[in-house]
């Protein structure tokens, strides 16, 4: 199994003084999905939680939407000529009448934000996909200063990226600010999708109460992965895209960007923020 870290010698420069020692860098692995035995797509990803990684993959792929969608998940052994088992491709079994998509080159193809396809093809796809509505969830609302703590409380959790500064991270909070679950990974999707793949695993799915907060930009990607797990809030500590505001807006999603301090833009959904009235200028 691939380590979650691993060391490379390096040559450290510091003040015209040269010394070489050992670093510390993220592993990168791809991930081969199957899906009833067929293969389906491959992702650069962080080793570790790769059940979890595909299981939230095919949530925003729309062909999981609860626990009892899927049958089991396994590596596939022999997944190399010599037989060898490189835990690098996992098999996901969906449960007897589970619908899937048509595994060929155009397959949902609106799930990826380099795809190429963009606009209302795009946001119609995640409107008409999803299985958990965000207008149809119990009304949630949180504060500024709520939202203004998950930043730390993320930093503070990203273990790996204390060793390696290179890992972007995602983390799940309650209504009340509570953490529920953190994951980091080489790319901020596959965190996403570990988090969603652990809901859905022990039957959390929707998330309609609680804030999804990510490490860098909130892409349409993101968003999408937010919109089909049902959950009402994103929050990023970077900008979001344009798309990622119109799926927002079209969803009823509530999507915050540059969440840094006390500082804060609200792209969209702001009827969960508790603005205080007297505060909100034109």
């Amino acid at each position: 199994m691939g380590r979650v870290t691993e060391r490379r010698k390096v040559i450290r420069i510091r003040d015209g003084a040269v010394s070489t020692r050992p670093d510390t860098l993220v592993a990168e692995e791809p991930l081969e999905i199957r899906l009833n035995g067929k293969p389906l797509a491959i992702t650069m990803r962080t080793p570790g939680d790769d059940f979890a990684l595909a299981a939230g993959f095919l949530v925003s792929e729309g062909v999981l939407a609860a626990a009892s969608d899927l049958r089991n998940i396994v590596y596939c052994a022999g997944a190399t000529a010599d037989g060898s088992n490189t835990y690098n491709v996992v098999d996901v079994t969906t449960a007897p009448g589970v619908s899937v998509p048509d595994i060929t080159l155009e397959r949902n193809v609106y799930t990826t934000s380099s795809c190429g396809l963009c606009g209302k093809a795009s946001l119609d796809a995640v409107r008409t996909t999803t299985r958990h509505p965000i207008a149809h969830t119990p009304p949630l609302r949180v504060t500024p200063e709520l939202l203004a703590g998950l930043p730390d409380r993320l930093r503070a959790a990203q273990r790996v990226f204390d060793r390696t500064g290179g890992l972007h991270a995602a983390a799940l909070f309650d209504e009340h600010g509570g953490l529920l679950d953190v994951r980091e990974d080489v790319g901020r999707h596959n965190a996403v999708d570990k988090l969603v793949g652990r809901a859905l695993q022990s039957g959390d799915l929707p998330l309609s109460r609680t804030v999804l907060m990510v490490s860098g930009r909130a892409s349409f990607e993101l968003a999408q992965k937010a919109v089909m797990a049902g959950i009402p809030v994103l929050a990023a500590v970077s900008a979001p895209s344009s798309l990622a505001v119109d799926l927002a807006a079209e969803t009823g999603m509530t999507l915050v960007g540059f969440l840094r301090g006390s500082s804060m833009n609200v792209y969209a959904g702001e009827e969960r923020i508790a603005l205080r009235a007297a505060a909100v200028r034109a």
